[in-house]
């Protein structure tokens, strides 16, 4: 029997031959979840303009430089320029504009002077209108006057245009996941459809007789079907579009016209029938299929018996059947592939822990140990969680990672760093 490859070498393997899925165009309303196909450059600055960050009016900051101490400055008020409806003249000498919160500078001002810091003070005349009432009624008629309490520099209350993107700027780079806040970047240079990566395409099949699904009763010897859920849900929330989920008995014909239909996606995950065992067909209906083994047996705990192969572009996966090893496997393995596939880093759920306590270990394979991670004030912590058994999958439920234990090691003690793969939650991926 060959010797089982190590993790890294076996991710290896599999990204070695993922292709990204192409690009195609999304409304913006519907890209939340997808993965930009292209960096996202915007032709022209936002804001586009200058404009006034208060409520308030435009000013010169010459014509105030004396007001305040009690003596407020008067200034003609000649206009208003509104969100969307700037001044239609520009400013002049002794002059102010009102002007709106988002509205177009006037030509001519260089400061905005807050609403609260205008208004009531000497007796000077002030036209016919309060302050802040508008420009004149009519043309030729006396125009009211707002008084100034304060002086201000230049550039108050003023956003500069390109302030927020300079034209030119990369906003999102390509592979990166639209959030909220990139779709939102994506709309202000208007970048509606976004061109996205296709989302990777998979058929999910489970193998056994034994396998009965949710909600019908269990016959001697049955089990409840897990991984028809888990895993399609697993490739969801890495941003795969799930077309289809079968199950297949131990019969060797059936596999492989399963397999057959599978291998039409992008991606084909077979759960269970990956050993060796006389009622093990998925290695051979894989190669009278026509795809090519790149590896089998993987040195991992749990999640040994993992077989990985490819048709063309399609891959396949081979997971184990017990329902924590083939999540693990799939996290491992599976999701890195897919978040290629769309383009993204696939490194991106990985980080560093401490370990909260020993772990002991033999040195025949790496460990794949369910933890719960804490934060204190030197970073995260992981604590294994109790029980690890690979039929455990109620294990699963406080999972928040699972903590790497290279195979060369004979274990890590409390403080020492590992890498973690961090799990997904539903909660973090909504509408994908």
């Amino acid at each position: 029997m060959a010797k089982a490859i190590e993790v890294e070498a076996a991710r290896r393997a599999v990204l070695a031959r993922v292709r990204p899925g192409p690009v195609e165009e999304v409304g913006l309303g519907a890209a939340l979840g997808r993965r930009l196909g292209i960096d996202a450059i915007a032709a022209a600055p936002v804001q586009p303009f200058d404009n006034s960050a208060m409520d308030g009016f435009a000013v010169r900051a010459a014509d105030i430089a004396g007001a305040g101490d009690g003596s407020p400055v008067a200034l003609a008020l000649v206009d208003e320029s509104r969100a969307g409806s700037p001044a239609a003249r520009p400013l002049g000498a002794g002059e102010a504009i009102a002007i709106s919160t988002g509205a177009m500078l006037p030509a001519g001002a260089d400061a905005v002077v807050r609403v609260e810091d205008t208004g009531p003070g000497p007796a000077t005349p002030r036209g016919p209108a309060d302050p802040g009432s508008g420009p004149p009624s009519s043309p030729g008629a006396t125009p009211p006057r707002v008084l100034i309490r304060v002086a201000v520099p230049a550039g108050t209350c003023v956003r500069r245009a390109g302030e927020d993107i300079g034209a030119g700027e990369t906003v999102v780079r390509g592979g990166t996941e639209l959030g909220p806040a990139e779709l939102g970047a994506l709309a202000t240079i208007g970048l509606d459809p976004a061109p996205v990566r296709r989302r990777p395409r998979v058929a999910v099949v489970t193998s056994g007789d034994e396998l009965t699904p949710p909600g019908r009763p269990l016959g001697p010897g049955g089990i409840r079907d897990s991984n028809s859920r888990t895993v399609p849900a697993l490739a969801r929330l890495a941003g795969a579009e799930v077309v289809s989920v079968a199950w297949t008995p131990d019969e060797p014909a059936a596999t492989r016209a399963a397999l057959g239909r599978a291998l039409e996606a992008d991606v084909a995950i077979v759960c269970g029938g990956v050993s060796v065992g006389e009622h093990d067909h998925v290695k051979a209906a894989m190669a009278e299929l026509g795809a090519e083994e790149v590896f089998w047996r993987v040195a991992l705990k749990p999640g040994g018996p993992t077989w990985f192969g490819s048709r063309g572009e399609a891959l396949a996966f081979g997971l184990p059947g017990n329902p924590v090893s083939a999540m693990v496997t799939f996290l491992t393995f599976v999701r890195p592939a897919l978040i290629a596939m769309a383009g993204g880093d696939p490194a991106a759920r990985r980080t560093t822990a401490r370990l909260g306590v020993d772990y002991e270990k033999p040195t025949d394979r790496a460990h794949a140990v369910r933890c719960r991670l804490e934060l204190d004030e030197r970073g995260w912590v992981a604590w294994p969680l109790p029980r690890q058994g690979s039929h455990v999958l109620t294990s699963m439920l406080a999972a928040d990672a699972l903590a790497l234990i290279p195979t060369a090691s004979a274990g890590c003690a409390a403080g020492e760093t590992v890498e973690v793969e961090l799990l997904d939650r539903a909660s973090s991926s909504m509408g994908r």
